[in-house]
């Protein structure tokens, strides 16, 4: 495999989109030496067949604001490989959604859905559209809009979306009612849906407590325990507020969580009212954590990242770059033993490189948040069964998942020296399931 032309030929055909390229490069270096020693992936050129998502949709999206004006929006899905099962991936409304993030996310997905053994293709969809400052009415007309355009391309068995940043259970619940009725059918082509019409009771909580599973598994494996150990998250959305919730539940102490206008300091660990304080708001669109301080009386910091407070486990859950070089090496110079990356590439290629280079224990999120996409796929299962498991069931299946992703990046990303590189380990762990499921299908 020529890497070099691979990653050359990639930048040439998708100009200007730098984090597909991230995404891309990050895999195909790490899976480098396991596809030299298996020639069958050369000769089926299933590199150059990866990198190329299946189909991409765009459409326009036209809604009416509360003060009747019409606004004009652009809606995406990109469909990216379907090797091992129908498309999943998240729906994320956000301005910053372009066809770079789409296709970055959706090329991740491929590899984490993998990762979790269930049967699921990778995809990802979303719109540039910004709930923050947005009424409840209009969140719900943009959605119904979204879905009479969306509805064309997806399915039970062809392709299910779910939330993502800026798509919580509300924006689920008002895009599969406009589903239902254009279908004309009630079947499980979303996840994330409510508990009382086809949701899994644990999937809110699943990325976030799969996150913190995945964090004990690597402390077990380096003969430690996370009881005590002092975290900093950031995000207050539902994958922090799960990794929030699920660290103190095992005696963790989540000392910082941050929003993009600066972090709060806890003094001593989180209440239940804390915890459940991040969702409320989360659910105001406002997009800031100072309310969290005011509310409780602990020290803001405005305009400054969580990374700079010293901490035992760092665990970003919020947006893709969100930690760099700079932020690595603060983090390093204070301790850290541990960065678990819980949002989607949630570190620069830099930042991973000053975290592996000076041996702190990191994860990759395609290992670490794949809790998630896991629980999804088993509300897809309960959706086609017409069954229901209760939340004790459900988090035992994601326990035993996260296990199992974790057992499989330690037999590929363990080094010579005893580090365990568990970015090479998920990528050459997610790389097989579909890159040989991809050979067994033929060339088309």
């Amino acid at each position: 495999m020529d890497v070099k032309k691979i990653l050359a030929n990639v930048e040439a055909k998708n100009p200007g989109e730098p984090l597909f390229l991230q995404a891309v490069t990050e895999v195909i270096e790490t899976i480098e030496e396991y596809v030299a020693a298996n020639p069958k992936y050369d000769k089926y050129k299933i590199i150059e067949r990866m990198v190329e998502p299946d189909r991409i949709f765009q459409f326009r999206v036209e809604w009416v604001d509360d003060n009747g004006e019409v606004q004009v929006n652009r809606g995406f899905r990109v469909q990216f490989n379907n090797a091992i099962g129908p498309y999943k991936g998240g729906i994320r409304f956000h301005p910053t959604v372009t066809l770079d993030t789409l296709k970055f996310l959706g090329f991740e997905q491929t590899f984490k859905n993998s990762l979790t053994t269930l049967p699921m293709g990778g995809g990802k969809g979303g719109s540039d559209f910004n709930p923050q400052g947005k009424s409840e009415n209009e969140i719900m007309r943009f959605c119904q809009a979204f879905m009479t355009e969306l509805y064309k391309y997806i399915g039970p068995d062809t392709d299910v979306p779910a939330g993502d940043i800026g798509v919580g259970g509300r924006e689920v619940g008002y895009m599969y009612g406009m589903y239902k009725k254009l279908a004309r059918e009630n079947t499980g082509v979303l996840t994330g849906k409510g508990a009382g019409w086809g949701g899994s009771i644990l999937r809110p909580e699943a990325t976030g407590f799969g996150g913190v599973y995945f964090v004990n598994n690597m402390l077990q494996a380096h003969n430690m325990t996370i009881e005590g150990k002092t975290i900093s998250v950031s995000g207050f959305g539902n994958v922090a507020w799960g990794a929030a919730k699920k660290a103190t539940e095992l005696g963790a102490f989540v000392k910082v969580i941050s929003g993009p206008d600066g972090y709060i300091i806890n003094e001593k660990p989180m209440t239940q009212e804390q915890i459940d304080y991040m969702l409320e708001l989360r659910a105001t669109n406002n997009n800031v954590i100072k309310p969290y301080a005011d509310k409780f009386g602990v020290k803001f910091v405005a305009g400054k990242k969580a990374w700079e407070v010293k901490v035992d486990i760092a665990m970003p859950c919020a947006f893709q770059n969100e930690l760099n070089a700079d932020d690595a090496k603060q983090l390093i110079a204070n301790g850290a033993i541990m960065v678990c990356e819980v949002s989607n590439m949630g570190c620069t290629a830099d930042a991973i490189h000053e975290l592996q280079k000076a041996k702190v224990i990191f994860a990759p999120g395609k290992a670490a948040n794949a809790g998630g996409v896991g629980v999804s796929g088993l509300e897809m299962s309960q959706n086609a069964g017409h069954i229901s498991w209760t939340g004790e069931e459900v988090d035992q299946k994601l326990h035993q998942m996260m296990d199992s992703i974790h057992a499989n990046c330690v037999k590929y990303g363990k080094q010579a020296d005893g580090y365990i590189n568990y970015v090479k380990g998920a990528n050459v762990a997610g790389f097989i399931k579909v890159a040989d499921s991809m050979i067994e299908l033929g060339v088309i």
